[in-house]
């Protein structure tokens, strides 16, 4: 059902200098200063063309490809092949390694069941991608999907290439380390777009990217313009039973409202068991052994918190275990049923934002930022695969696929004769 293939990619060359100057994270994590620090680092970075900021920022961000190309300091590869990325690195003292299919992935509809979404997106966001989109015809950077792989057929096409030399490997100011191999025979190509054909694509990150690339795919169709690659996206795929993937909670701040905290948690009573825990510093830990419940960390300041530990039963409602996640029991129990927070709040981000940092979260409160943290453990795997084929959405920031993958490693272009 998924149909994948090889690219002729867009990459940087040596006349850029450095790689690990150049490619940057996913947008949607970049703050203002670290922009800044980027391009500070290297006139080339990709934030550049990811990221463009101003009036015109858009088109300026085309005219920049554009001169790149022409520089050569952006090329497009001669022959087409598919991407293995690797990224090795270290949580809480251990070590994981991940491996991933750089490749494209033809766009459909949702409907259509074959690349399945996981969480509901922003607007906003979206927009901002489809702009960008309409003046560069690029992917800068690269989709997360999983796939389910028990024949293990595409796992040895992968180990086997990542016994090669590798094409680049650096490591990132975070200690990651980022390897990319390259597949051109034709026979391991045939393999792997075969042994693709029958599955789903699961999307761990990049929803706002993917319904994006659809709309623009879609546009085109209207415009009548065919070129090359417009029903395909570039897509990262991984294994969803490879070892190195690791999913980071999201906390959730609560911000502009004043909240009573011994009315909130007596309002929680009747559905909650409610502890009290010295020290904050402790959260992470004591979270993580109530893992097989739907427990979270209350924050409102101080030195310690409340541990919040849902008491009651939520009774299946054929959406994949959407309704008994820990983020959704939080979300209908305690922020909108409790603090008035719904559904078009959390849209607009009106009192609610998020983390993965739990010291950020603790900080936020500290400093007047926020009212209130509410820290969370993470989602697992097998729930992202549940919901997404049970035709459920998440909701937004559900999942933190940790580390990101770098964006312009590997780039697409929509237009075949560019350069």
């Amino acid at each position: 059902m998924a149909d994948i293939r090889p690219i002729k990619a867009l990459r940087y060359t040596g006349n850029a200098g450095a790689l690990s100057t150049n490619v940057c994270p996913p947008y949607d994590i970049i703050s203002a200063e670290e922009r800044a620090e980027l391009i500070a680092g290297s006139p080339y970075n990709l934030v550049r063309l990811e990221k463009p900021e101003g009036e015109g920022g858009y088109v300026e961000a085309a005219s920049l490809l554009e001169n790149w190309l022409s520089r050569d300091i952006i090329a497009r590869d001669k022959e087409e092949g598919i991407y293995v990325y690797g990224e090795d690195f270290e949580v809480k003292g251990e070590r994981y390694s991940l491996r991933g299919l750089v490749c494209l992935c033809r766009l459909y509809d949702f409907s259509e069941g074959i690349v399945l979404p996981h969480e509901n997106t922003l607007s906003g966001a979206k927009a901002d991608r489809f702009e960008l989109m309409k003046t560069t015809y690029c992917n800068f950077s690269s989709i997360y999907g999983l796939y389910v792989d028990e024949e293990r057929v595409i796992a040895d096409a992968v180990d086997k290439a990542t016994a090669a030399v590798p094409v680049q490997c650096f490591a990132d100011s975070e200690g990651v380390t980022h390897t990319l191999w390259r597949i051109t025979d034709k026979d391991t190509l045939s393999l792997i777009v075969n042994a693709m054909a029958p599955k789903q694509v699961f999307i761990a990150d990049g929803h706002h990217r993917y319904e994006t690339a659809v709309k623009f795919r879609d546009y085109l169709e209207d415009r009548g313009e065919c070129p090359e690659n417009r029903d395909y996206v570039l897509m990262t795929l991984v294994d969803m039973d490879d070892d190195g993937l690791v999913i980071f909670p999201t906390h959730r701040l609560i911000k502009g409202m004043e909240i009573d905290k011994a009315k909130l948690i007596a309002s929680l009573e009747d559905e909650f068991d409610i502890e009290e825990y010295p020290d904050v510093r402790r959260a992470e830990s004591i979270l993580a052994r109530n893992a097989d419940k739907k427990a979270y960390g209350l924050y409102m300041g101080g030195d310690g918190f409340t541990l919040l530990t849902f008491k009651g039963e939520i009774k299946e409602e054929g959406d994949g275990g959407l309704s008994a996640l820990d983020v959704s029991v939080l979300h209908d129990r305690i922020l909108e049923q409790k603090l008035g927070i719904d559904k078009e709040n959390m849209a607009r981000q009106l009192n609610l934002r998020y983390t993965r940092d739990i010291t950020e979260a603790v900080e936020s409160v500290r400093s007047g930022e926020s009212a209130a943290a509410f820290i969370l453990n993470p989602t697992k795997v097998g729930e992202i695969k549940s919901v997404s084929l049970a035709g459920g959405k998440m909701p937004q920031k559900s999942t933190y696929f940790y580390p990101k993958l770098k964006t312009g490693l590997v780039m697409n272009t929509i237009k075949e004769d560019r350069y």
